[in-house]
């Protein structure tokens, strides 16, 4: 009988202090909530706003001057006519990149992932989070040094595909990397417990695992190749004409050029600089398409995992 009211009052008290309120935050805490989420919309603002404004700027000088023929009007020499040429310039440049680079750079981010250990893979590991902190004139000027000088290719397709190549590399090793580690590793104990071959399993179970964030990995390099100016000055220059299956000795056409030499070095409201800023709205629609692609591939690939 004793211990009856002693329970009593233990439920008694565990529901009074359920249904009490929660004891109240300290100021301090509150503060620093408050301040931290306040920096962190500043920032925020910080990185949006001059996106906003250059985005901005671009479509309000353009699209009132823009005409759907210009996609498919040649340039003409006196800075006029459409962009053709670009175009189909920024295209070549941007699927030999992808072909190249992206060949190298999933055999790199495989070996490290699937075979690399100790030393071996901290040097390669770091040797390609070096090369994406190079700036990429540096590697414009030394691709032209080696390429288009020393080994006597001239402007062209190819010195400009392997500049923008290395450049993209370091994105999709490590976007390549990043995702066959997140394979369980189940799966290739499950294909070797069951006698699968191991290339077998790398190329069916392994890689088609990891492959929606691999292809995110070359949209975002393929959104930097297409952006990119100063290492195509160095290696691919500018031509009027179409670009040919010449890899070498023939300048190629690309739309950043248009963005930065008919904008910079004409008279503005000339059919130049007009140019200039249809150039600017197409690339930025390439980089959102990219951008939204690589969202849905995204959406797609954590979807399915659940």
């Amino acid at each position: 009988m004793g211990g009856a009211p002693a329970a009593q009052r233990d439920v008694g008290g565990r529901g009074q202090r359920s249904a009490g309120s929660w004891p109240a935050v300290p100021r301090r805490r509150q503060v620093g909530n408050v301040l931290f989420w306040a920096l962190c919309l500043i920032a925020l603002a910080l990185v949006i706003t001059p996106t906003v404004w250059l985005a901005g700027g671009v479509l309000y000088r353009a699209i009132p001057n823009f005409h759907w023929n210009v996609l498919f009007t040649r340039t003409q020499p006196s800075l006029s006519g459409g962009l053709v040429q670009p175009i189909l310039g920024t295209f070549a440049i941007t699927i030999g990149a992808m072909v190249i680079g992206g060949v190298i750079s999933v055999l790199t981010g495989l070996y490290l992932s699937e075979f690399a250990s100790g030393r071996h893979r901290g040097v390669l590991r770091g040797g390609y989070e070096v090369l994406a902190g190079i700036p990429s004139i540096v590697l414009g000027f030394v691709g032209y040094i080696a390429l288009v000088v020393d080994l006597h290719l001239g402007f062209g397709l190819l010195p400009a595909v392997l500049v923008i190549s290395v450049l993209t590399i370091p994105y999709i090793t490590k976007s390549t990397e990043t995702s066959l580690s997140h394979v369980p590793t189940g799966y290739r104990e499950g294909a070797e417990a069951l006698g699968i071959p191991q290339s077998w399993a790398m190329r069916k179970i392994v890689l088609k695992s990891a492959l929606p964030g691999m292809i995110t990995g070359f949209l975002v390099a393929a959104a930097i190749a297409v952006g990119e100016t100063a290492p195509l000055i160095y290696t691919a220059y500018f031509s009027d004409q179409n670009p040919s299956m010449h890899l070498t000795h023939q300048a190629v056409p690309y739309l950043t050029y248009v963005v930065y030499y008919f904008s910079a070095l004409v008279n503005p409201g000339t059919q130049a600089n007009i140019l200039s800023y249809d150039a600017a709205l197409v690339l930025l629609v390439l980089v959102l398409l990219l951008i939204i692609l690589g969202r849905i591939i995204a959406a797609r690939s954590r979807r399915h995992a659940e």
